[in-house]
């Protein structure tokens, strides 16, 4: 009879690879299922969310005859509010109300003649064209036409 040195047949050795193997796939599973578990939510939190915007390409500025010369309405425009601006001479024109620079809300200023971000002095010309201050970019031009005493504002293709 021969004996392993180990003093292990080779029949023996055999099974125990086999359950050594099988153990370490069942515990490799699991370990890929609990980092799975863990890292799937993680992963979903770090991704912002697919929202699209809403296809809002017309909103109304409300009456006409109620925006005097030389004034200005903010008016909801999908997600982001605009600016509708009459001025002296009676025309409109209309702009997103959002500053460029940091997002904030602007208005008219009738005195300057300009649109002005009060969150840190941004100035633009009544084309929406930054002209002082830190805006990077002009203001988002829309076309506006007064149909039935409603002031209509439309996003430009």
């Amino acid at each position: 009879m021969t004996s392993d040195p180990g003093g292990i047949s080779p029949a023996a050795s055999d099974g125990r690879a086999g359950r050594r193997s099988f153990l370490n796939w069942v515990l490799g599973t699991w370990a890929g299922g609990v980092l799975a578990a863990i890292g799937f939510p993680i992963v979903r939190y770090l991704q912002p969310p697919d929202v699209a915007e809403p296809a809002t390409e017309t909103a109304s500025g409300g009456p006409a005859a109620t925006l005097a010369p030389n004034s200005f309405r903010i008016v909801p425009f999908g997600t982001a509010p605009a600016i509708v601006v009459r001025l002296a001479t009676g025309e409109l024109r209309a702009f997103s109300a959002v500053c460029t620079h940091l997002s904030c809300t602007v208005q008219y200023r009738a005195d300057l003649s300009q649109i002005w971000c009060a969150c840190h002095n941004g100035h633009y010309d009544l084309n929406g064209r930054n002209v002082s201050g830190p805006p990077p970019r002009p203001l988002e031009p829309y076309d506006v036409s007064v149909r039935n005493d409603q002031i209509v504002i439309t996003r430009r293709a």
